[in-house]
């Protein structure tokens, strides 16, 4: 028994910086500026006292889910934190204070990301400190649930991740040696351009850090990204099962105040249309529908040696 408000879009111009990440070997992330920061936020609240209003029709407990959008939308300019976790452990104690009977309360938000765009300076092009472009890239992803304790509201379960990447490796990539039966049409490729979307989520041991309050323990959405491409660059893979386990691995690695990592892939690897040409050279054509997917996890029990 819950209810909620979705697709609550808001914005905030010059929050406050995120500064002070450690850098790692696959990244230049070290921080952003954050003068444009955009959420799709969604609200999803629990409590006893609102069963009324599903079996007798009582709203006399109800707080009206367009509330739920203003009270987002106010708080957004309350919140003096850098990142998508912060804002949501923030906004969603802020519910549970004024709001006593809710009992519970589940926040998410995607970012809404934005690239910096070039104009000259001089003889030199450098981002502007005005213009922005409305990004399709990757974005940024956070979910906390909160619950109210015996010591007050605590974090009970808290997610984070990048959502939306999208690469093609032109070469170096293979699949080979699967099952071949009277069902199997699919040709083994010694050498494919292999093109792949992938949602990465994680956890930490303490979901404290997820909020980015001490940003040398926060795990930015940008060094996950980085790390994703950076395996798939060095590596022959041989399958993406075989590229996602490669990926968590080194994220856990990298973030020892990481619990987890989940993955869902999906395959878009192009058809050959001509491979009669030179070299590597090829024709491809976008894949047919139905859509391969894989998921997985990565947990510490994993992490044995070089990937």
């Amino acid at each position: 028994m819950n209810y909620g408000k979705e697709k609550i879009v808001v914005y905030r111009t010059y929050a406050t910086p995120l500064t002070g990440i450690e850098p790692i070997p696959e990244s230049e992330f070290d921080g952003r500026e954050n003068v444009l920061f955009g959420l799709d936020v969604r609200v999803q609240v629990e409590g006893e006292a609102f069963r009324p209003s599903f079996t007798d029709g009582d709203n006399s407990m109800v707080v009206a889910t367009d509330s739920m959008k203003n009270f987002v939308h106010h708080h957004m300019g309350e919140y003096d934190g850098a990142t998508v976790e912060g804002f949501l452990e923030y906004v969603g104690r802020e519910f549970l204070a004024t709001y006593e009977q809710m009992e519970a309360i589940t926040v998410s938000a995607d970012e809404v990301p934005f690239d910096e765009r070039p104009v000259p300076v001089g003889d030199d092009f450098e981002p502007s400190e005005l213009v922005y472009g409305v990004s399709d890239d990757e974005s940024a992803y956070g979910e906390i649930r909160l619950e109210r304790g015996e010591d007050g509201t605590e974090i009970v379960a808290q997610t984070s991740g990048v959502t939306g990447i999208e690469l093609v490796k032109v070469k170096d990539n293979s699949f080979t040696d699967f099952v071949q039966d009277e069902y199997t049409t699919l040709p083994e490729r010694e050498n494919r351009t292999l093109y792949i979307e992938l949602d990465v989520f994680w956890t930490y041991d303490d979901a404290e850090a997820a909020l980015g309050e001490e940003p040398a323990r926060y795990v930015p959405a940008e060094q996950v990204r980085d790390i994703a491409q950076v395996v798939f660059d060095k590596h022959d893979v041989n399958s993406i099962q075989d590229l996602i386990y490669r990926i968590g691995v080194r994220v856990l690695e990298r973030f020892p105040q990481l619990e987890s990592v989940t993955f869902e892939s999906k395959n878009r690897t192009w058809i050959g249309v001509r491979t009669d040409l030179d070299g590597d050279a090829k024709v491809l054509r976008e894949p047919d529908i139905p859509t391969g997917f894989q998921q997985f996890s990565v947990d510490r029990n994993d992490v044995e040696g070089d990937v």
